[in-house]
């Protein structure tokens, strides 16, 4: 649900979001997984001299991190999901009993 102009929008269709729109996402993934990886590289300074297993631990995510996010990032567009069904059940239409068909025709 999107505000445009002050009014909420809904989407009620099966349709993809517009490639603006996804390409908005991926880019937002991306800038906050490499944040993610900047803050990484910063604590493995500061914690070589102090905690040197955590600083290794920091450093090897900072090295994987790039690759991570690329992949995220290039992950593609998102599957369209399932339409909805345009299949309507004929309605049900109620039996005549055998009795009432039986007076129906005595009285003409």
């Amino acid at each position: 649900m999107k505000k445009r102009n002050g009014t909420e929008v809904f989407r009620i269709t099966g349709a993809r979001m517009g490639l603006a729109e996804d390409v908005r996402g991926r880019q937002r993934r991306y800038v906050i997984s490499m944040s993610i990886r900047t803050l990484s590289v910063i604590l493995t300074v500061i914690l070589w001299d102090v905690e040197r297993h955590v600083a290794v631990v920091t450093l090897i995510a900072g090295a994987l991190l790039p690759y991570v996010a690329v992949v995220i990032a290039n992950a593609g567009r998102e599957n369209t999901p399932s339409l909805p069904s345009n299949f309507m059940p004929s309605p049900v239409r109620p039996a005549l009993e055998a009795g009432n068909l039986k007076k129906s025709s005595d009285q003409s």
